[in-house]
């Protein structure tokens, strides 16, 4: 008896493995039911919401789907589930996210995502055709994700030629509001520009998102703050004719401002005097031309600098967010409405000597002053000087002056000017590439505050890259009481990555979780 039980059990394990390996991939009956079709369909015409059985279709911000069960097999989720996780995975890190992806999966042969892949490229995608009413290309674009602790996709429309509906299956373990992670969807306003986080789903096992491209579809995946769970998804576009879009809406550019008329001693009162020390300021400009940027470490008198930075914690400061979340998230204090100190150290930086300074610490013209050392060339050395800048310089790289616009270019520009800015960055602040659209030449000041002991797995560091390029040209890092200085030419473009979870528990001073920053940016 005991030998043949053995035997029944042996058999009908292997019977249960070969159906393990042969089983289909069937999505929810709720898709097959006519009435459920045809309710999804004259909803979505009519931006209606929609809910029956397993199908739920919201319309704010803008028309989404959410599916609960969308396979009905859970042994086919499990092992679909299995197959994904043994995936090659990339590391992918951006201005805009941070996570890992698989390569993609319209080639692989694996059972399980083979069956999923023809499910989705076949029956879903007529299911879709039909209620959206719109025709849905046979190429689908699919990949697997993985977002562990403090990754992150920030806000972003998916706009890209030839996207019509966006879709997310999620194989996640059971998932919590605390664990971050979730599909956050916004408003927008007037301008088709994103405003603030209308609603949030979950990420459910077994459940698939979809959302029609749009001019107005911004979302994100907030950040995953569980340091235990993987949020695993299958994720990819449906495509199709784009829907229309409106002219990109172009924000007023920032106020430019002369300099503005201060004595000599703003300069001996604030600036550490070794670079006040002109064979000191002639070796920084020398470096400076060479490579284009310098961190002048210790720039402020120590005694001035514990003043800023005790100033900058003071409760009596308001603090206002700057968005679009699409551009920037990061806040900014009206400068009329600080502590006096912080008044003076502004004014130190826009005043008239501190230009002169900039002028000898970089070469540039920031001051009418200030020569540039192929001034008094020769037209000839001029020109040999022009040409092989042209051929020489690279995009951060080489002389400053000769880099920059011409003279004639300078006159007609008019006086030197700046924009400023004082900022306070904590955790889940960052820019994005899209939030300087204009690319023109300009010197960058960051003086940073309150980052003792920051580190670079935080993020809230500045990245230069080349237009265009993933190559990352420069890497600025916040350091207290540092001066930043980059010249940045047209075809140099910059962001300051996403601050993630793990900065909560950095304090650059007690009962602070955040650092600051003067940001300005002057043009010759």
């Amino acid at each position: 008896m005991s030998p043949k039980k053995r035997q029944n059990v042996s058999e009908t394990g292997g019977k249960n493995k070969k159906g393990k390996r042969g089983e289909l991939a069937v999505i929810n009956s709720d898709l097959r039911d006519d009435s459920i079709q045809k309710g999804m369909r004259d909803a979505w015409q009519r931006k209606e919401s929609y809910s029956n059985g397993s199908v739920q279709l919201d319309c704010e911000p803008f028309p989404h789907c959410q599916i609960t069960n969308f396979l009905q097999s859970e042994s086919f989720v499990e092992s679909l589930q299995a197959e994904l996780i043994q995936l090659n995975f990339n590391s992918k890190s951006n201005d805009l996210y941070k996570f890992q992806q698989s390569d993609d999966l319209r080639e692989r042969r694996e059972h399980h995502i083979s069956q999923i892949r023809s499910v989705i490229f076949g029956e879903f995608r007529l299911w879709l055709s039909e209620v959206l009413q719109v025709d849905l290309e046979a190429t689908v674009d699919i990949s697997c994700a993985k977002y562990e602790h403090t990754d992150v996709l920030l806000c972003h429309d998916d706009e890209l030629e030839g996207r019509r509906v966006a879709f997310i299956l999620y194989l996640v373990p059971p998932w919590e509001l605390t664990d971050g992670g979730s599909l956050d969807l916004f408003s927008t306003d007037e301008h088709s520009q994103p405003v603030s986080i209308s609603k949030s789903l979950l990420p459910r096992w077994n459940s698939l998102v979809f959302f029609e491209v749009s001019p107005v579809s911004f979302h994100q995946v907030a950040e995953v703050l569980s340091e235990g769970k993987c949020r695993l998804s299958l994720s990819g576009w449906f495509h199709g004719h784009s829907l229309p879009r409106p002219p990109r809406y172009m924000e007023p550019s920032d106020p430019r401002h002369t300099h503005i008329p201060r004595d000599e001693s703003v300069i001996f009162d604030w600036v550490n005097e070794m670079y006040l020390d002109p064979r000191y300021q002639a070796r920084v400009q020398q470096e400076f031309e060479d490579s284009s940027e310098i961190c002048l470490p210790s720039f402020l008198q120590e005694e001035k600098f514990r003043q800023v930075r005790s100033a900058l914690q003071s409760s009596e400061i308001q603090w206002e967010k700057r968005g679009p979340p699409n551009k920037r998230c990061y806040s900014c204090a009206d400068i009329q409405n600080v502590p006096s100190c912080l008044k003076e150290c502004w004014e130190l930086l826009s005043s008239e000597p501190f230009f002169i300074l900039l002028s000898n610490l970089t070469g540039l013209r920031l001051h009418y002053l200030a020569q540039c050392d192929d001034e008094d060339e020769s037209d000839e050395e001029k020109s040999e000087t022009e040409n092989e800048d042209e051929e020489n310089s690279t995009r951060v790289e080489g002389s400053s002056c000769a880099a920059g616009a011409s003279s004639a270019e300078n006159k007609a520009k008019g006086p030197p000017t700046y924009v400023g800015k004082l900022r306070r960055w904590a955790h889940g602040d960052y820019t994005l590439l899209h939030d300087s659209v204009k690319r023109e030449y300009g010197l960058d000041l960051q003086l940073h505050m309150g980052c003792a002991g920051w580190k670079a797995e935080f993020g809230g560091f500045t990245s230069y890259i080349a237009h265009d390029e993933d190559e990352e040209l420069l890497t600025v890092y916040p350091e207290d009481n540092s001066l930043a200085l980059v010249y940045r030419d047209k075809d140099t473009l910059k962001f300051i990555k996403h601050i993630n979870n793990s900065s909560s528990a950095q304090l650059s001073a007690p009962n602070t979780t955040a650092f600051y920053d003067f940001c300005f940016n002057y043009y010759e």
